[in-house]
């Protein structure tokens, strides 16, 4: 409706806008946070969200406020909001959106845009761009909104898509013309839409169910594998009782570390190697068989054939890499309560010779370690740090922990255990470094509780800018920092012996902790385990932000930590 046509209603008939349509559809549908950059053309949209009761986090750079609405939507099941501005903007968001989708974390990024007439003729708008062509391939569904009494529509569907089947991300695109459209507030109201059953229960079907519980029931060694679509689904308890009642060792992945807690007697994860080599029978819950597990082939299989059952919503995931004989498709509440209806009162538990073997293995390999964590020299390396802060969330379970970095990320997925659900948040399937900032500042306002982000000093670089935002909004987030002067190890060499430092260097002796004072938080640089763990307890005690800067020996990392192989090698040594 245009500006004239507004003129024209009597002047005693309540308008509503754009604006004011957006704000309206995403209360109505409980989503109550908004992570953004602000700026033209959605700054008034980010000071009227504020005024109407919607939380608006504002942040530094818009792949940290994106990442922030995806963990967000993984901690909630509701979608996580990102708003950003056009082009460029959208685009760094882009990164944080295929990180969702790739993760399945539900997440909507709303950006502004161009005017399609201007952008389809390409006349070089301000910040032009196609965003939505753009983004198609890297999501799970995209929405342009052109009309205000569409709005209703286009956040209902990007609402279902977002969290239904596999959860991922969705685009929705906001030309800048649309904010001020106007029209009746009744006809506004209208045309809202409160979405029902977002993400309705997918039951498996009884055939599949049973020949899961045949394929399970002729196991000699059987493993179960829990992957972080098992923690987002919430039905801990399901799963705890579908473990405890088949005796199966389990296997956690890194975000699902937790549903049951680490120390549980059936946890593998300190046996790792030795499960998934020597199990004949594999139960995967919400776990993809892609790099993180070798694809379910070669070495780290063994040399024996495995027989696979899967749990997945998505039917296509099934057979992407390996043979699934029993695939089980549907969410994962619906087929582990199907799984335990179907075993009835009595079931085998998993033979004693088999478990007895994991906890021997687990045992010796636990008792290996155990001397790496109490050393307390100067400089610390990965081991007696991560030691340190190993005790610090045995005695804060409900703390959230957020883990990024090489080595960083590597050991400390082995050495700290979890004993809650959805408490570890790390870089997930990608592997991509630079999600540390945003997810504690999300975590840390979804959840309320105390956030330790467990830091490599390169990956912190990518998003360190947002420690302004921490303090910003007085979040009791702690980031502890391990710095060993460059990326994998900081004692390379330039090999022509020139003025440049070596690619991987940074500079040496940096303090980190400088940067949280300087926008009012605490800072602390530590040089020993001891130091360390008396000033995270400190900082976990104050609830202030702060940061801690970790001098780690230089030459302590390896190479890619566990992911070495993946990089290539030069076949040819130059002459020199």
């Amino acid at each position: 409706m245009s500006v004239a046509v507004a003129q024209s209603i009597d002047v005693q008939q309540e308008l509503t806008d754009g604006f004011h349509l957006v704000i309206d559809a995403l209360k109505l549908n409980d989503i109550n946070t908004i992570y953004a950059v602000p700026g033209i053309p959605i700054s008034d949209l980010c000071r009227m969200a504020q005024g109407e009761g919607i939380r608006v986090i504002s942040f530094r750079h818009e792949q940290n406020a994106g990442n922030a609405a995806a963990i967000a939507g993984y901690l909630t099941q509701k979608p996580g909001v990102c708003l950003t501005v056009s082009a460029p903007g959208f685009l760094n968001g882009l990164t944080a959106l295929a990180n969702a989708t790739t993760n399945c974390f539900p997440m909507i990024l709303i950006s502004g845009s161009s005017e399609r007439e201007i952008v389809d003729l390409q006349q070089g708008d301000y910040e032009e761009m196609d965003q939505l062509a753009i983004a198609k391939p890297l999501c799970k569904a995209a929405f342009r909104v052109l009309h205000a009494q569409d709005v209703g529509i286009g956040i209902a569907r990007a609402i279902r898509a977002a969290c239904s089947g596999r959860p991922g991300g969705v685009y929705l695109d906001l030309p800048a013309k649309f904010f001020s459209q106007v029209m009746t507030a009744e006809a506004g109201a209208k045309s809202l839409v409160k979405v029902i059953d977002a993400a309705p229960e997918q039951i498996p079907a009884p055939a599949a169910v049973e020949r899961a519980l045949d394929v399970l029931k002729g196991a000699k060694r059987p493993l179960i594998i829990l992957g972080k679509g098992a923690s987002y689904a919430q039905v801990d308890d399901k799963i705890r009782e579908l473990v405890e009642k088949t005796g199966i060792p389990f296997l956690p992945m890194s975000m699902a570390k937790g549903i049951l807690p680490d120390t549980h007697p059936q946890s593998a994860g300190a046996a790792r190697s030795t499960v998934l080599k020597d199990a004949d029978v594999v139960l995967l819950i919400g776990a993809r068989l892609n790099w993180l597990l070798s694809h379910g082939k070669g070495k780290t299989w063994g040399s024996e054939p495995k027989k696979f059952i899967q749990i997945d919503i998505e039917p296509k995931e099934m057979d992407s890499n390996v043979e699934i004989v029993a695939p089980l498709v549907g969410d994962i509440g619906s087929c582990v309560s199907a799984l335990l209806a179907g075993m009835g009162g009595k079931w085998a538990k998993a033979p004693a010779d088999w478990v007895g073997a994991v906890n021997a293995k687990k045992e010796a390999n636990i008792a290996k370690m155990a001397p790496k964590l109490m050393n307390n020299a100067s400089p610390m390396n990965y081991h007696s740090a991560l030691g340190a802060l190993r005790e610090i969330i045995k005695d804060r379970p409900d703390a959230i922990l957020v883990n990024e970095g090489a080595n960083t990320l590597d050991l400390a997925r082995g050495i700290i255990d979890m004993y809650k659900p959805r408490k570890r948040l790390d870089v997930g399937t990608w592997g991509v470094m630079g999600i540390g900032m945003g997810f504690a500042v999300a975590a840390a306002v979804e959840t309320g509780q105390p956030v330790l982000a467990i830091e490599g000093d390169s990956a912190f670089g990518f998003s360190g800018m947002e420690v302004e935002t921490i303090c910003r909004y007085n979040l009791p987030v702690c980031v502890v920092i391990f710095n060993n002067n460059g990326i994998y190890r900081g004692t390379d060499v330039n090999p022509t012996g020139g003025e440049d430092v070596a690619p991987m260097v940074f500079v040496k002796d940096a303090r980190y902790d400088k940067m949280m004072e300087a926008f009012g938080g605490v800072g602390a640089h530590v040089t020993t385990p001891d130091e360390l763990k008396r000033a995270v307890i400190a900082a976990m005690d104050s609830g202030k932000p702060t940061l801690i800067n970790a001098v780690i020996d230089p030459a302590a990392g390896t190479e890619s930590g566990n992911i070495g192989s993946l990089n290539p090698q030069s076949a040819v040594v130059r002459k020199k």
